[in-house]
């Protein structure tokens, strides 16, 4: 057997000094060993910086911000001078460690010194008690640059964002919070980056949603994200869908939407409009305001009959966004009348929707082309206005008739009935009824 001896120390040469390390050691201990083997071997700033990044930055933040004492700034001179979107920004250095990045460009700064700036840094890195830091000398003003590119960071944002660098709880306007954001990315600033999405959350609006949810995924913050759609999915018949902000949801978000089972809608036609509506607005720039439905219908009519939208070069875009659709919930012939004339759909869509149609009323209203319930399944919805105790609304579906109703309990719950109805030749109707309880917040 070969004998197994335990991990020796390697001599690896940093600058004037001999030291001894693991083959693996990190730098975190050993800062101002950095600083020489950054100077003899005369690496530049990009190569420089990757070693830097090699730090376990969140590891030395964490030991940089509990061993230094939380001195009032007021009346201390700044030690610390960021050159940033063309103002310079007075830093304190407990505060600076708050940043990921500030930490970064720090240590950086302290690294291209001829001295040894960084055994004050070992010191802190050291500290035990703040009983150390009474007598210390002070630190001589470090600079530091930071280039952003990033056209949602603003200078109001970025100040901003700065200033919290000071504060135990963030501060964030609404009006500034996308700026913000943006800014607490780039400095690797995690609190406030939190504190930026639970406003955005509860900030959602028609005026905000695309801003919102671009940010999100650009930042790749899923709670955010999340928190888009799901709002989207309530709201985008009922709100949106009857306002002009309806042209800047974008068309990933859109057919995200629209594939949900958690979708709200009066009416598969319903849908259908807000769906067509959308299209109208983004082949429709200079247009302001919500059209009619007749103008939505006069546009796409409008086009030679020889070939429907969705077939033409220009609509075939937005194709995947009707695919989600489920066009044989529209039962009736009014509207099955629009959606043949307006030459919108592909001859082979019509022919189907019609053969289902047909063959369900054929088989005395079964609809067998309904294969799953999640995604087939038609959908009807109401809403309830918090004034009305009790709100109803019947529907018709292959001479079938339903109600649903919802009975309000309490401020925060409703009971939703849907009840079938069947009409006998004598006697009272009826009525055969399931409940669901759905808790509302």
């Amino acid at each position: 057997m070969l004998n197994q001896h335990p991990p020796r120390l390697d001599r690896k040469i940093c600058g004037r000094n001999d030291r001894w390390r693991f083959p693996r050691e990190s730098y975190l201990e050993d800062l101002l060993g950095l600083a020489q083997l950054s100077r003899a071997t005369g690496l530049d700033n990009e190569n420089e910086m990757k070693i830097i990044d090699r730090l376990h930055i969140p590891q030395l933040q964490k030991i940089l911000t509990g061993s230094i004492p939380k001195k009032p700034t007021q009346g201390l001179v700044a030690d610390v001078i960021l050159d940033c979107m063309g103002f310079k920004w007075e830093l304190h250095q407990p505060q600076l460690f708050n940043s990921a990045t500030l930490t970064k460009l720090y240590i950086f700064a302290l690294s291209q010194k001829d001295t040894d700036p960084l055994k004050e840094l070992e010191k802190l890195l050291r500290a035990e008690s703040p009983r150390k830091f009474k007598k210390k000398a002070p630190v001589k003003k470090i600079n530091i640059s930071l280039k952003i590119n990033d056209p949602l960071v603003t200078k109001t944002a970025f100040a901003t964002a700065l200033k919290n660098l000071y504060c135990k709880e963030a501060e964030v306007h609404k009006d500034d919070v996308l700026g913000v954001l943006a800014s607490a990315h780039i400095l690797q600033f995690p609190s406030l980056f939190k504190k930026c999405v639970f406003l955005m959350k509860d900030g959602i609006s028609p005026c905000t949603i695309q801003t919102y949810y671009l940010a999100a995924c650009k930042y790749k913050e899923e709670l955010l994200i999340k928190a888009c759609e799901k709002w989207l999915e309530m709201n985008l018949v009922p709100l949106i869908g009857k306002q002009i902000y309806l042209r800047t949801i974008p068309q990933e978000l859109l057919q995200k939407v629209l594939k949900s089972q958690r979708l709200f809608t009066f009416s598969e036609f319903d849908l259908l409009k807000t769906t067509l509506y959308w299209v109208y607005l983004q082949l429709n720039l200079k247009v302001q305001t919500i059209p009619i439905y007749e103008t939505v219908l006069e546009f796409f009519n409008s086009f030679p009959k020889k070939c429907p939208f969705l077939e033409r070069e220009l609509g075939q875009k937005f194709l995947p966004a009707f695919l989600p659709l489920r066009l044989h919930g529209i039962t009736k012939a009014k509207d099955l009348e629009d959606i043949k004339h307006i030459n919108f759909f592909p001859e082979t869509w019509l022919v189907r929707i019609l053969a289902n149609h047909y063959h369900a009323l054929e088989s005395g209203g079964d609809m067998f082309h309904v294969k799953d319930l999640s995604t087939q399944g038609i959908r009807f919805g109401l809403l309830i206005n918090q004034e009305n105790k009790i709100y109803s609304e019947m529907i018709g579906v292959y001479g079938f008739f339903f109600e649903i109703k919802g009975v309000k309990h309490g401020t925060s719950s409703y009971n939703f009935y849907m009840q079938t109805l069947k009409i006998e030749t004598e006697g009272n109707p009826i009525f055969v009824t399931f409940a669901f309880f759905f808790p509302v917040s």
